[in-house]
């Protein structure tokens, strides 16, 4: 099963380079908060001609999730030009697009953390006889990267993270890592731990793995909200990867899609009989292994951190599209439900494996398709 699934990644991978050929993507560290509104003019390409437009005209503004900006820029680009629709997607993180949400300023989120039972009932002040739900569309892993002279192989297990993170390992040439990395020269240098100053999916997820696979060195409740002691924040992935990138001794979490020159990701030794790198493979490995613990519509994962299966990669997360099942504003629903039918159809998701991100399962983006369609 999994043999066929890491086939039909491949696939998939090679597919969509002429699907995204022709896309000008931002860089990996772009942080453009302004969003990615394309071209008005209609393409004659074979991607944007099988888009389902309908009814779909205007603009769209939507807010939230930072790890899954680089796909919706590209997703932006294509949809835009078969469609004539301008999206501003912000990008400013998953908490204040789920408050975006809720207040009903934008026709939908991205939130890397599914609703809370609170943001379930908030979001049916705006939800006209309905309620928020959250649709699982980008997968991939949160790459840990780091910028150590001299290091280019760095292997790291949940117990050492978690006192990196928690400012009980302060030197890269510590015991703990020394250990786990005996070939490696590893520099008497400061440690730098850079963690998201605003409110984050991705923190959450990440502090999730720590509280799942070494409980007993991270005992902070977890949660957007960054509550270890110490270290150092930056604003949205972005701004972590920035940081990492120009600064020697430096380590944070951010989506693989940011890693760029200067900074290189950490293997995980998950106690499976080697080391597990960031990649969509690893990270698809893991994800197929979720359940979906949602009711009704809502299509909320639960995923298995403390994996220990060969190639899964454990820290990964899933960027959810929240948007109202019923109730949706009657002058953006024909736009959005043809952008969201876009980016989980076959050419959507044939993107994600090309820019560093993991297409969702193919029993459950099904299952999402068919849930769009019934939006209203």
């Amino acid at each position: 099963m999994k043999l066929q699934r890491k086939n039909r990644l491949r696939a998939l991978s090679l597919g969509a380079v002429a699907v995204t050929g022709a896309l000008t993507l931002s860089a990996c560290g772009s942080d453009d908060n302004g969003g990615g509104s394309g071209s008005s003019t209609p393409s004659s390409s074979a991607n944007a001609s099988s888009i389902k437009c309908d009814d779909a005209k205007g603009q769209l503004l939507a807010d939230g999730s930072s790890a899954q900006k680089n796909a919706i820029d590209a997703w932006v680009k294509a949809f835009s030009q078969a469609c004539g629709v301008q999206i501003n997607y912000k990008g400013s993180g998953s908490g204040a697009g789920v408050t975006a949400f809720t207040q009903g300023q934008v026709a939908f989120a991205g939130s890397d953390s599914a609703l809370k039972p609170e943001e379930v009932a908030a979001s049916k002040k705006v939800c006209n006889g309905g309620q928020g739900i959250d649709l699982p569309m980008v997968g991939g892993p949160i790459a840990l990267g780091y910028n150590v002279p001299g290091v280019d192989n760095l292997v790291l297990d949940a117990p050492t993270i978690a006192k990196i993170f928690d400012s009980k390992i302060t030197k890269w040439n510590d015991a703990a890592i020394k250990k786990l990395n005996p070939d490696a020269k590893l520099p008497d240098l400061k440690i730098q731990a850079f963690h998201r100053s605003d409110e984050s999916g991705t923190t959450d997820n990440f502090t999730k793995y720590l509280i799942a696979a070494t409980p007993s060195n991270w005992k902070y409740e977890g949660g957007k909200a960054w509550q270890a002691k110490g270290g150092q924040s930056a604003p949205q992935s972005a701004g972590v990867a920035q940081q990492v990138k120009q600064t020697s001794g430096a380590i944070g979490y951010f989506e693989l899609s940011y890693v760029a020159d200067g900074v290189k990701a950490v293997s995980i030794d998950t106690g499976a009989s080697k080391p597990v790198a960031p990649s969509t493979e690893s990270a698809t490995a893991d994800i197929a292994a979720a359940q979906i613990v949602g009711t009704g519509k809502d299509m909320a994962l639960q995923l298995d951190y403390k994996t220990k299966a060969e190639g899964a990669y454990p820290m990964t997360l899933v960027t959810y599209e929240i948007v109202c099942d019923k109730g949706n504003k009657a002058d953006t629903l024909p736009a959005t439900k043809a952008f969201l039918r876009y980016i989980a159809s076959e050419d959507g998701q044939k993107v994600l494996s090309t820019i560093d991100y993991a297409p969702v399962p193919s029993d459950i983006i099904t299952k999402v398709r068919e849930t769009i369609e019934a939006l209203s």
